[in-house]
C-alpha cells in the first residue's frame, strides 16, 4: 500500500459506527398450490396470476420457492402437460434463484403401485403412439398362459375367447405405455421418486395429507426416506407409510373427524385410558414436533377456497383447482409471517372430452 493512502483509510474509519448495521433481507417469498388432477388450463391460470411462469410458459418467479402440493394426476386428462411444465420449471427457476418442489401426493403414489382406477381416458391417450395397438396385441400373446389362468382362478369355464375380450378391455390403448412410465425405471416414477412428501421451509411445514401424532416427532427427512423406500418396493400394504391412513399422504385428520373414515381418526393416544387428541391438541404436537409455525395441506378438498384453521396454524389449499371438482383456482402466498390466499379466475381453457 502506497504510505499516502493510509491516512485516508485511518480518517475514514474515524467516522464509522462501531459496527455498521446488518443489510435487512427481504422475506422468501413462497407460493404454494394443491391438487391440480389433470387440469392444465387451471394450472395455467394459477401460475400466469402468481406470476411463477410468463406468457411463454417461462420461469418468471425470480428468487420464489414454489411448492406443489402433489396430486398432478388422475381425474382429469391433462396430467402429462402439468408434469412437463413442472419438470422444465424445476430446470429454469434455479438460473434466476428460484425453485420448484413437487410433493408426493396419495394419487402420485397410487401410479407408482399400479393404482390406476382413477385414470381417465384422456391421460391415456397422451401416451398412445402409432405402435399402441401392436404392442397390446403382442403382450397378451406373450403372456396369454398366465392371463388365462388368472381369469380362470376366479371363472373356470371362461372361454378364452371372453378372456382375451376381457383383458384387452382391461387395458385400454396407452395403459401399458402409461404403467411403464409409473415404474420406478419410467420417465414418470424416476421424477417421482426425486420428491419430497414433507418439506420444512423455514417455520412452514408442507404435507400433502396431513402429519398425524403418529409421525409428529419424526424428522421430515426421515419421513421422506420411508415413503421413498416404499416407492421404490411398490409397497401397497396396509402397514406402509404410503397407504397408512395416518401417514403424510393419507391423513386428513387435522382437517376433520369422523368415526367411519380411518384417515379423519386421530391415531389411538399413547396411554390407553387417555382421551384422543382434538385437532387443536394434535396441530399443536405436531408444530411442536416439527419445530414449525404453520402447516399447509392439500388433499381435503374446499371447493369455497383456501381455509385457514386453528387461528392460521393449518392452512387447507386444495381448493378444487381441477374442473373435475369445480373449485376455485388459488395458491397461497407466504412472505415472511405474511401468509395470503388468492383466489384465480377460472378460464374456459381446452375441451376436455372423454378425459372427464
Amino acid at each position: 500500500m502506497r504510505p499516502w493512502i493510509w491516512p485516508i483509510f485511518a480518517l475514514a474509519a474515524a467516522f464509522l459506527p462501531a459496527a455498521m448495521p446488518a443489510r435487512a433481507t427481504e422475506p422468501q417469498r413462497i407460493v404454494a398450490v394443491g391438487d391440480l388432477h389433470g387440469d392444465h388450463d387451471a394450472w395455467l391460470a394459477i401460475a400466469r396470476d402468481a406470476r411463477l411462469m410468463d406468457a411463454k410458459g417461462k420461469w418468471a418467479g425470480g428468487k420464489t420457492v414454489f411448492v406443489q402440493l402433489g396430486d398432478i394426476v388422475d381425474r382429469g386428462p391433462q396430467s402429462l402437460e402439468i408434469i412437463h411444465d413442472l419438470m422444465r420449471l424445476q430446470r429454469e427457476a434455479p438460473r434466476r434463484g428460484g425453485q420448484v418442489i413437487v410433493l408426493v401426493g396419495n394419487h402420485e403414489a397410487m401410479m407408482m403401485t399400479g393404482d390406476m382406477r382413477y385414470v381417465t381416458p384422456g391421460e391415456l391417450a397422451a401416451f398412445t403412439d402409432r405402435k399402441s395397438e401392436q404392442r397390446r396385441r403382442q403382450t397378451f400373446v406373450a403372456n396369454q398362459a398366465k392371463i388365462e389362468a388368472a381369469y380362470r382362478a376366479k371363472f373356470p369355464d371362461m372361454p378364452a375367447k371372453a378372456i382375451r375380450e376381457a383383458w384387452m378391455e382391461s387395458m385400454p390403448l396407452g395403459m401399458l405405455e402409461y404403467q411403464a412410465a409409473w415404474s420406478a425405471q419410467g420417465e414418470l416414477g424416476r421424477w417421482e421418486l426425486q420428491h419430497p412428501a414433507v418439506l420444512k421451509l423455514g417455520d412452514n411445514l408442507f404435507v400433502h395429507g396431513g402429519i398425524s401424532a403418529a409421525y409428529a416427532a419424526i424428522p421430515p427427512g426421515e419421513i421422506n426416506r420411508r415413503v421413498t423406500e416404499a416407492l421404490k418396493a411398490r409397497d401397497s400394504s396396509p402397514a406402509a407409510i404410503i397407504s397408512d391412513p395416518h401417514g403424510p399422504l393419507w391423513y386428513r385428520g387435522l382437517v376433520t373427524r369422523s368415526g367411519s373414515d380411518e384417515t379423519t381418526s386421530a391415531p389411538p393416544p399413547a396411554a390407553a385410558a387417555a382421551p384422543a387428541l382434538t385437532i387443536d391438541q394434535e396441530i399443536d404436537l405436531v408444530l411442536r414436533g416439527q419445530g414449525v409455525k404453520r402447516i399447509v395441506v392439500a388433499h381435503t378438498p374446499s371447493l369455497t377456497g383456501i381455509v385457514a384453521a386453528s387461528g392460521g396454524r393449518l392452512w387447507r389449499v386444495d381448493s378444487g383447482n381441477s374442473r373435475a371438482y369445480g373449485g376455485i383456482p388459488s395458491y397461497l402466498e407466504i412472505v415472511g409471517d405474511r401468509v395470503t390466499a388468492h383466489p384465480v379466475p377460472r378460464t374456459t381453457g381446452s375441451t376436455w372430452g372423454p378425459g372427464r
